[in-house]
C-alpha cells in the first residue's frame, strides 16, 4: 500500500475532528508521536500564544526554549498562514481564558 499524502492527511484531520474528548485526542497523539514530537508541536502552540500576547522573540525563546527559526516560522503562519493557529488560540480563549 502506497502512502497517499492528501488522503492520509484528510483521514488524520477527520479523525481529530471526530474525537469527542481531550483524553481521546491525547491518547491518539501519544500513539502517533514520540514524546519529543508532542513536546515540539506543543511548543509551537505556546510560541503562537506568546506572539499573540505581543512578547518579543527573546522573551519567547527564553520562556519556551524555541529557536528563533521556530518562532519566526510560527510568526509567519500567524500572519500569513491558513488560520490554524488563530483557530487554536480561539479554542484556548474559550476554554477558560487559557490564552
Amino acid at each position: 500500500m502506497a502512502f497517499e499524502p492528501a488522503r492520509d492527511a484528510e483521514d488524520l484531520v477527520a479523525v481529530l475532528a471526530a474525537l469527542d474528548s481531550p483524553q481521546a485526542v491525547g491518547a491518539l497523539l501519544e500513539d502517533l508521536f514520540t514524546v519529543r514530537e508532542v513536546r515540539e508541536i506543543s511548543q509551537r502552540l505556546s510560541v503562537a500564544r506568546l506572539l499573540d500576547e505581543g512578547k518579543s522573540y527573546a522573551a519567547i525563546e527564553s520562556e519556551t526554549g524555541a529557536s528563533a527559526t521556530t518562532i519566526a516560522r510560527v510568526s509567519k503562519c500567524l500572519g500569513y498562514g491558513a488560520g490554524g493557529y488563530a483557530a487554536a488560540l480561539e479554542v484556548l480563549r474559550a476554554d477558560g481564558g487559557r490564552v
